[in-house]
């Protein structure tokens, strides 16, 4: 992939909240096996308008969106294939009626999807000095409906395509007004309207995108921009803080994330997620053999237990537990369900740590243990975060 002057030559002439997803479950066997790609010696078809989801991811994890987005799209009955390269950051999925296929596979469902996109057009050989006018050309020839209520200029992230950063930051400020004058942009962002999506693959190619404002990530590339705080003990707490975002809508944080709630950290050491508590104004309980940060004990607000996070049970029922336990994934998510069978807590956050390979294989796994072992109606939301590595962050609430 050639790099591009960040600066180009293009110039003026030339949070939504979201409703409560019941996870849908494993995907059964009998739900028929996925239509398959082309031949590598046939010719691939150029998509009709509209005719891809298009789908962020954290770089590396592509086969196992892939492998979501084909096995939920065959579960809704809808044929197609999915179609990337590893290392990318992003996932096409290819359909003859993908707009219908976005509505089938609401964002808040997918795990592996950093963001959600319907693809309209693919722009190759873009001239480095007038992008502009091909692009709205483009948007001519589209057929989309004018106008767009927001624009994000961004790129999927990867080593491949943080070169391109710069160039879609100056794009964006050189392209809204033009959008704009064209009418394909309202005077002022909402979201009352599509959010339109320019998306940087290498200076001379761009793929333009829709995006429901409600039913797709509020943020550019679909991450969320936090910052660690000088005090946290660990850089573990982004990602609570990321999950409390994300996958909590904001009635919901106002509702269940109040002072004074009792919560339990299992396998706390050194304390990042006891922190985040705490500074929601919770009183945490925080069990681990290991130390924690000395700001923590000192709080008044966190009781240290050295013990095993595996064994140990409250004595009377707790608002919230989390876990971020080093452990295999069906084990923490056997644990976990005991914790909401027993109603030890009504809430709970905790990470699976994935294994190298067949990783949507086994959050599959997981996620149905923990549902059918948990032995009662739950609500259950899972994502793998921005701020998550090799792990899905899984949320549990009673089920209304």
């Amino acid at each position: 992939m050639r790099r591009t002057d960040a600066a180009g030559a293009d110039t003026l002439h030339g949070p939504a909240p979201r409703a409560p997803v019941h996870f849908a479950g494993a995907i059964p066997d009998n739900a028929g096996p996925a239509p398959t790609p082309p031949s590598s010696g046939s010719t691939m078809p150029t998509p009709r308008v509209g005719d891809a989801l298009l789908c962020y991811c954290r770089a590396g994890f592509e086969p196992e969106l892939a492998a979501e987005l084909t096995e939920r799209a065959a579960l809704t009955g809808f044929a197609g294939y999915a179609r990337t390269e590893r290392g990318s950051g992003y996932v096409e999925f290819m359909s003859d009626d993908a707009a219908q296929l976005s509505r089938a596979l609401p964002f808040p469902q997918l795990i592996f999807a950093r963001q959600k996109l319907l693809r309209f057009a693919d722009l190759r050989g873009l001239p480095a000095h007038d992008r502009i006018t091909p692009l709205l050309a483009a948007l001519e020839a589209s057929g989309a409906s004018k106008p767009f209520g927001a624009l994000q200029v961004e790129h999927p992230e990867s080593d491949e395509t943080k070169p391109l950063a710069a160039l879609a930051r100056s794009f964006g400020n050189a392209l809204r007004p033009a959008l704009r004058k064209a009418g394909w942009l309202t005077p002022q962002d909402g979201d009352h309207r599509q959010r339109l999506h320019v998306v940087f693959l290498a200076g001379d190619r761009v793929l333009l995108a829709a995006a429901n404002p409600h039913d797709s990530s509020e943020w550019s590339s679909g991450i969320p921009r936090l910052r660690t705080h000088p005090s946290a003990p660990s850089r573990s707490a982004l990602k609570l803080e990321e999950a409390l975002l994300t996958l909590l809508d904001h009635d919901e944080r106002q509702a269940l994330v109040r002072d004074n709630m009792q919560a339990a950290d299992l396998g706390a050491a050194p304390g990042g997620w006891t922190w985040v508590l705490m500074r929601n104004g919770m009183k945490v309980t925080s069990v681990d053999n290991g130390p924690l940060q000395q700001a923590l004990l000192d709080s008044g607000r966190v009781d240290h237990l050295r013990a095993d996070g595996f064994s140990w049970q409250p004595k009377r029922r707790l608002d919230w537990m989390v876990c971020d336990m080093v452990e295999q994934p069906r084990r923490v998510a056997e644990r976990m369900a005991t914790w909401m069978r027993e109603e030890w807590c009504r809430y709970a956050i905790f990470n699976l740590k994935l294994p190298m390979k067949k990783r949507w294989d086994e959050t599959r796994l997981c996620l149905e243990l923990f549902e059918r072992q948990a032995g009662r109606p739950l609500t259950v939301r899972a994502r793998q975060l921005y701020h998550d590595r090799e792990e899905i962050t899984v949320l549990a609430l009673p089920a209304d």
